[in-house]
């Protein structure tokens, strides 16, 4: 059974003390395949350093993260559009709108996010999205950008029932990580009405551990906890879904 996490941020400095154990620990589990999304230009370095250790199982993306838009915002694209150029990358992400840690750079928020679908475009990559309370204004942006070479991933997908079949038709994946385990996480109400061929799972580690360990540092190994939870709400056995799931991550980055 091979598992992809296709959101973890493995190089963050939650991990520092036991990296390299934490990752064998999801290689022991079956989760062989790593992408990891990118915050800003401060980062870069250290996820060059972990595709280097793990160049079988690490995938990078590229990207500014929204509540990294700050007044250097263009010197950070400068940086994105650089580095896709000079590297290989499976994706331009995380990028997107989020309005609930920063409402100050809203319209820097709008650009960037505009700006990097179109880079995403024209490197032929899919585009990872962050968003937090701000569907509606992440919806207006891609109904400008919506076409054959817009594809990605819905990343930390929360939102209605409505909002994920909106979602859907931009031809995006939903990322489900360890919401949906929680007691009022709410996807688990009726992600079961979205067709499997729709859903990828993530951990977003360091962040969002599932139940169990809810509250904790999260790890990728703890998306068996999402892909049982998942294999419950289909009536599917758990190998399933991981062939599934590991075929949409294929069909999204290509590899």
């Amino acid at each position: 059974m091979i598992i992809t996490d296709t959101h973890t941020h493995l190089y963050s400095e939650a991990f520092d003390e036991d990296r390299v154990a934490i990752v064998d620990k999801a290689l022991s589990e079956g989760v062989e395949r790593f992408f990891i999304p990118a915050i800003d230009s401060t980062y870069t370095q250290r996820m060059l350093d972990l595709e280097q250790l793990y160049p079988e199982h690490v995938f990078l993306m590229m990207g500014l993260h929204p509540t990294h838009v700050k007044e250097n915002y263009e010197e950070e694209l400068v940086h994105v559009s650089k580095m896709l150029l000079e590297h290989k990358f499976y994706a331009v992400g995380e990028i997107g709108i989020d309005l609930y840690w920063e409402k100050n750079f809203f319209k820097q928020q709008q650009l960037a996010f505009q700006r990097q679908i179109r880079l995403a475009k024209e490197h032929k990559l899919p585009i990872v999205i962050h968003c937090r309370e701000a569907f509606e204004e992440i919806f207006e942006v891609l109904e400008d950008e919506k076409g054959v070479d817009l594809r990605g991933i819905f990343h930390c997908f929360t939102g209605t029932l409505e909002q994920a079949k909106r979602a859907i038709s931009y031809n995006m994946k939903l990322g489900i990580g360890g919401v949906v385990t929680f007691k009022n996480g709410k996807i688990d109400t009726f992600l079961n009405q979205i067709d499997l061929k729709h859903i990828v799972l993530e951990t977003d580690a360091p962040y969002l551990a599932p139940t169990p360990y809810r509250g904790k540092r999260n790890e990728s190994s703890y998306i068996v906890e999402v892909l049982e939870k998942i294999a419950f709400l289909y009536n599917k056995d758990a190998e399933e879904i991981a062939s599934i799931t590991t075929a949409n991550s294929k069909d999204i980055f290509g590899v």
